[in-house]
């Protein structure tokens, strides 16, 4: 399947979850607190290569997919790369909003499965003591059957669209690392399939 099918295939898995989680962060009243970016440091952040393949095809168009490479593979940090401090207090912002990954759309506004099979909602201590009320409300609508995304059928309908890349789990600057190799590699085995692309 060509890069340019996947890209769109994994736009409009974004898009549903966009309507879905639109509709849930309306019916909970919760949200994240402006410019946090905490859960965007944590240091064990992992995601597949595949939900960061629009952010790679992006950057591609845009002439900096070569670049963008070269400065993941001298940094060292664990931190996203997409994501950037704004001050030392923690405060920070995701360069890349429109395309951050699917990991990124779920945390805090997505339900996991626990051993008994229970939604859980899968969200920071921030959102849990800062808007404790609302998040107790929404614990227990969950519980009654609240419509919530679920991180497995996401990440399986994500599988569906490219099971190598997928389901390959590993640390956030990795994926990003082989998302933006999956692109340049794609296009430089076929150059005249540039030819046919918008690239800035």
């Amino acid at each position: 399947m060509s890069i340019e099918r996947r890209v769109q295939l994994v736009e409009m898995l974004f898009y549903d979850l966009e309507l879905e989680g639109a509709q849930f962060k309306k019916e909970s009243g919760l949200g994240c607190v402006a410019g946090c970016g905490k859960c965007c440091t944590h240091p064990d952040l992992d995601a597949s290569p595949l939900e960061f393949l629009p952010w790679a095809f992006h950057l591609f168009l845009n002439g900096e997919a070569e670049n963008t490479l070269d400065i993941i593979n001298e940094t060292d940090t664990r931190t996203c790369h997409i994501y950037k401090s704004l001050s030392v207090l923690g405060k920070g912002r995701c360069t890349d909003y429109k395309y951050r990954g699917l990991i990124c759309r779920l945390f805090g506004f997505g339900a996991s499965r626990d051993k008994y099979g229970n939604l859980r909602l899968a969200t920071c201590k921030i959102i849990k003591e800062g808007q404790a009320e609302n998040y107790n409300a929404t614990v227990e609508a969950i519980s009654n059957g609240m419509q919530v995304p679920i991180f497995t059928e996401y990440y399986m309908k994500l599988n569906q669209i490219d099971h190598h890349m997928g389901n390959k789990i590993l640390p956030v600057n990795k994926a990003l690392k082989l998302a933006l190799e999956e692109v340049l590699q794609y296009y430089h085995y076929r150059p005249d399939a540039i030819n046919g692309l918008n690239c800035g």
